[in-house]
């Protein structure tokens, strides 16, 4: 896997230069998260504008009056490195930073007597769900005032996860890379649709995912239509930001997975797509973990290869804008088949009239009791001639359900690795169906970690995301 020590290999012109891996940055995990205060001034200047990624607006208490707070809510606990705050005017003499586990138990990680307003930027170490400036003397006849509160993790927590060891992934002729130039293979979990198993995306299954599976990757599925997107945009996006940052803390790798499926023509949802990437794309650009899935399954007679790369080639450039380096998978005809389920194998077409840009890769879906040899040597052939990414599969059916048919997946598997293939398994969750790594009712208690709580398939797939990449 991709789980050692990182060593870049640059030959130019036969010569080999060696060089060890840049530290990992912190990673800023508050932007966008709930946040409440002791107090306000006034209409427009509410606890959230401190944590809206925006230094133009901001928070502000009311005036004349200590102690005051604010308060983040991140959604889940974190190891904490590092606070900075942005004073506007009225700012703090003296305040502590506190960090908690539940909202109500607080524990110190910082104290002055002696602020001067302006930026604080503040090495500190904790862990907690929820931080908070706590202000105890006010430096002005104002209240206390801040543009932004921002608090960081460690990428690397934890050791050598796959981020800190492989930095921003780029395609590399016909292959994927790290930001040293090395081909890799990434291997980890999609989750089920997060309008239905949000629940089973928390601390503890997370935490087991990275430590426990050692998985490199979590796709995040975010279904469009069949209850999804569409019904909150509001609700879904915010979800999805949160586990970005959730696989970030735990130096995973995240695909933004657009899940559309019913309709299968994706210019269904291209305003909607739009909308969404734009601001994931702006929110995210500075991380080295994000990849975009921007057509999960497209599908239908009159959805050819042309309608596919039209799409995309109306929707990357929203990403771009604002994320110029990041991976995109585009979806490939038939439900991602490369064409194999429907009109019959389209690599040559799609090599001959590709996505515009840099960084694309294709994607190929399989299920190894449905999909046989033709689907197999499909996509062989398809990773020698194009970036392909297979970023979902599973071992029964193509329902998800059924029969698993552990050989035909292991041929996939050798084949995935030999060729540096990366891929995800479908689905990480405790739905009824085969493919479901977890028991159901898992989700609601646990534990997630070792075998005692996963289905056949689930054990079946824990293993060879667990087992060393030796290729």
């Amino acid at each position: 896997m991709l789980r050692s020590t990182l060593v870049a290999l640059l030959i130019l012109t036969g010569l080999t230069t060696v060089s060890a891996p840049a530290a990992a940055a912190p990673v800023l995990i508050s932007t966008g998260k709930p946040a409440t205060s002791s107090s306000i001034e006034g209409a427009g200047l509410e606890a959230g504008k401190a944590v809206d990624g925006n230094t133009a607006t901001r928070w502000a208490s009311a005036e004349g009056s200590d102690p005051q707070w604010i308060r983040i809510d991140l959604g889940a606990s974190y190891p904490i490195s590092r606070v900075k705050l942005t004073w506007e005017t009225a700012y703090a003499s003296a305040y502590r930073i506190e960090v908690s586990p539940d909202g109500a138990t607080w524990s110190s990680l910082y104290s002055t007597t002696t602020g001067n307003g302006a930026t604080d930027d503040l090495t500190v170490s904790g862990t907690g769900r929820y931080v908070r400036m706590y202000g105890t003397a006010r430096a002005t006849q104002w209240g206390y005032s801040l543009w932004e509160f921002e608090v960081y993790t460690e990428s690397s927590t934890g050791g050598g996860t796959p981020v800190a060891a492989n930095g921003q992934l780029r395609v590399c002729g016909v292959k994927l890379c790290n930001e040293a130039g090395k081909q890799i293979q990434l291997r980890g979990m999609s989750s089920h649709g997060i309008q239905w198993y949000n629940q089973c995306l928390n601390t503890a299954s997370l935490d087991a995912l990275a430590t426990d599976w050692k998985a490199d990757v979590l796709r995040i599925s975010m279904y469009i239509q069949e209850g999804g997107y569409e019904t909150n945009p509001r609700l879904y996006t915010d979800r999805v930001h949160n586990l970005i940052e959730m696989a970030t803390a735990r130096g995973m790798y995240a695909i933004v997975d657009w899940h559309m499926l019913t309709p299968g023509d994706p210019n269904y949802n291209l305003t909607r797509a739009r909308t969404f990437f734009t601001e994931i794309a702006q929110r995210h650009n500075a991380k080295k973990n994000v990849l975009y899935e921007i057509a999960n399954e497209p599908n239908g007679d009159s959805v050819t290869w042309s309608v596919i790369r039209n799409y995309a080639n109306s929707l990357v450039p929203t990403i771009r804008q604002y994320d110029p380096d990041a991976p995109v998978l585009v979806g490939t005809p038939a439900w991602s088949s490369l064409g194999v389920s429907g009109p019959g194998d389209q690599t040559d077409t799609i090599r001959a009239n590709p996505v515009s840009g840099t960084n694309i890769m294709y994607t190929f879906h399989f299920y190894a009791a449905s999909h046989g040899t033709q689907y197999l040597n499909a996509l062989s052939r398809a990773a020698d001639l194009l970036p392909m990414f297979v970023s979902e599969f599973g071992t029964q059916e193509a329902s998800g359900d059924g029969p698993n048919n552990f050989s035909r997946s292991q041929q996939y598997i050798d084949l995935m690795a030999q060729k540096k293939i990366s891929w995800v398994n479908w689905n990480f969750s405790d739905d009824f169906r085969t493919g479901a790594v977890f028991t159901t009712g898992t989700c609601s208690s646990g534990p997630y970690t070792g075998t005692t709580r996963l289905k056949e398939a689930g054990v079946w797939v824990r293993d060879r995301i667990r087992t060393a990449d030796d290729f």
